[in-house]
């Protein structure tokens, strides 16, 4: 259960593995938030010069009090403080918090359950903006080193995005061992180059304070919001921080935050800000211009690395909200790997690897560059956001068991600063933001249609099935049902019905094995199940009994391993003398179908490209039967 405990206690900080755990996650978790320097203060510069062509001292102030003050009230006190308590059992993220939410309140309720959708399918739409965007703005800095270099830049940035991807299969912990000293160094060489230009100037430290935040807001009306718009680009990463808890652990990404990446990102603005108040041609990169022309070379290259580190931190993000999606039933089943023995919740999925390498080249080559791209980053992040700070209070509410005016209270300031945010952000859809709300609304279809298709198949089971206890009371009086050795294991989503593979097996062979095992495997609304509340048996006569097995969501079914803890329930077999019949259904599409045809079409074709039973939970191809049978939906 999540506590409202102290968030870094003297006994956690030396806690063995806590230090190397904050490092690692300095390098996955914080590679996205980490590099928007690069772009975050160019491009809200670029829009609030725009009332007059110039940098005004007032113009910088107002900016940096906007990026400060968002880093402190969204990062910091919002998710560092707040949300990384909203986790489910250590997993984070939009999904993890739906669960959470609908756990406290005991029922499913369908609004709940549409804003935990509309939060996930946004989410992916930041993980195909975010590796575009900041791979980009990394190589764009080459043009200060060789002008001519500009052809290139759109063919390094493929070929870089193109090698990442194909490293994933590594996973996770492979990739942090060296992610996470490159963004330490990262952090200290941006905040050496931010404390250089800041000593320059002092008085841009004036930032901290809030009012000239809010005398930019109110003196420049739509243009401020035009300007705020941009400011949330220093922000986004937020929500890949929250994602990727289940990969490090609360305490580490705080740890990493608080006095490493936090501290950094401070100074880089604030150096940028004296710059351009000293320098104003440097407007067009003032990151790059931090740093004297021989560091240019090294810093490009460093920021080169940064930025791959950056699309890391979504890509785990989008590992982990993928799996807990299919263990929701929210999406088809997909082949899942882990990819470290003592992580559970560093993950590697070869399909969503695939599909969101080619959204993210397509973006590449539509965009361009980082600045056209800047203006359709921000809507999905926003919008996500927006639904968090939702779901949180419903969490705060229901299972932190804080009175409803403190939880509304405690979350309704956040909720606020979001909304203004994404209507600041919406003013981008004409020139760009579409492209976010267009990933975002297929993934929504998608998992829609599958939960409504499967909702359905479900319905047409129940339908056409038997009642179990009726289907034991007929075998019992029959006296021409042949014997067969060994054990047949019905794998079923509804355990008092007789499962359909059962009912084939009895029609069309007239035989049945010494002893039938009718098992279900569900999810539970926690991320992790203990061995011990694992495996549930319930003997129905001396030859069924029925076998629930129950997996959190972040858990991969291994069916073989969960039947060997039935030896110490008393079940003994022999898993050699051990069919596991499974029912292939071959659907179609009825002239009386619930669904519209276009649904109905994209349901089936998910159904035919999950991954098999057999695969996803592990069960010996060797020891597999499958008996076919045609559904209309």
């Amino acid at each position: 259960m999540a506590s409202l405990d102290t968030p870094l206690s003297d006994s956690a900080m030396r806690r063995p593995g806590l230090l190397p755990l904050s490092l690692a996650a300095l390098g996955v978790v914080y590679g996205d938030i980490g590099t928007s320097p690069l772009y975050a203060f160019r491009e809200a510069m670029l829009a609030a010069g725009a009332r007059h062509g110039g940098v005004a001292r007032e113009d910088v102030l107002g900016v940096l009090s906007l990026i400060v003050w968002a880093l402190v009230l969204v990062v910091t006190v919002k998710y560092v403080l707040i949300l990384l308590r909203a986790d489910n059992q250590g997993e984070g993220g939009t999904l993890s918090l739906l669960a959470l939410a609908q756990r406290a309140m005991g029922r499913q309720n369908r609004a709940v359950l549409v804003l935990g959708l509309m939060g996930a399918a946004l989410f992916y739409g930041d993980a195909a903006i975010t590796p575009a965007i900041s791979v980009l703005s990394a190589i764009e800095g080459l043009k200060l080193v060789t002008p001519g270099v500009d052809p290139f830049i759109e063919p390094i940035a493929i070929a870089i995005i193109i090698a990442l991807f194909l490293v994933q299969n590594h996973g996770t912990e492979a990739v942090a061992r060296f992610f996470g000293p490159v963004m330490l160094v990262w952090f200290m060489v941006m905040a050496a180059g931010g404390i250089h230009w800041t000593l320059q100037d002092p008085e841009v430290l004036a930032a901290l304070n809030p009012v000239h935040a809010l005398r930019f807001l109110m003196d420049n009306g739509k243009l401020g919001l035009i300007v705020l718009g941009a400011v949330f680009l220093a922000v986004t990463g937020a929500e890949a921080l929250y994602a990727d808890m289940g990969h490090f652990g609360r305490k580490p990404i705080q740890l990493a935050w608080l006095f490493m990446a936090f501290p950094a990102l401070l100074l880089t603005y604030f150096g940028q800000g004296a710059l351009v108040l000293s320098r104003p041609e440097t407007m067009a990169n003032p990151f790059f211009h931090l740093f004297p022309a021989w560091a240019l070379l090294p810093v490009v290259i460093l920021a080169t690395l940064a930025t791959i580190i950056a699309s890391q931190a979504v890509i785990t993000g989008a590992y982990s909200l993928t799996r807990q999606a299919v263990q929701l039933r929210m999406l088809p089943r997909m082949k899942i790997r882990h990819t470290s023995d003592e992580h559970q919740g560093q993950i590697y999925m070869p399909g969503v690897n695939r599909w969101l390498m080619l959204a993210v080249l397509a973006l590449v080559m539509l965009f361009g560059s980082s600045s056209s791209l800047a203006s359709a980053y921000g809507i999905s992040v926003t919008g996500t956001m927006v639904i968090t700070a939702l779901l949180a209070m419903i969490v705060a509410w229901k299972h932190w068991k804080l009175p409803l005016w403190l939880a509304v209270a405690m979350m309704l300031p956040f909720l606020v600063l979001d909304v203004t945010f994404l209507g600041a952000n919406l003013m981008k859809i004409g020139d760009g933001g579409y492209v976010p709300l267009g990933i975002a609304a297929a993934m929504l279809v998608t998992m829609a249609s599958w939960m409504r298709g499967t909702a359905i198949v479900l319905a047409k089971d129940r339908e056409a099935e038997l009642p179990l206890a009726a289907l034991l009371a007929q075998i019992q009086k029959s006296e021409s049902i042949a014997p067969v050795p060994g054990t047949a294991v019905f794998l079923t989503s509804t355990p008092d019905l007789a499962p359909s593979a059962l009912l084939h097996s009895l029609k069309h062979f007239k035989s049945l094995h010494e002893q039938n095992v009718i098992l279900t495997i569900t999810t539970a609304e926690v991320p992790h199940v203990p061995a011990s509340d694992r495996v549930r048996i319930e003997d129905l006569d001396d030859r069924f009994r029925r076998v629930a097995l129950v997996y959190g969501y972040a858990e991969e079914p291994d069916v073989p391993r969960a039947l060997l803890q039935c030896r110490r329930q008393g079940w003994k077999f022999d898993i050699m003398a051990t069919s596991f019949i499974l029912s292939r259904r071959r659907l179609r599409i009825s002239t009386r179908s619930r669904m519209p045809s276009w649904q109905g079409k994209l349901y089936i074709a998910l159904s035919r490209n999950a991954a098999a039973a057999s695969d996803y939970f592990r069960i010996p191809a060797g020891r597999v039967v499958e008996i076919g049978a045609q559904m209309n939906i």
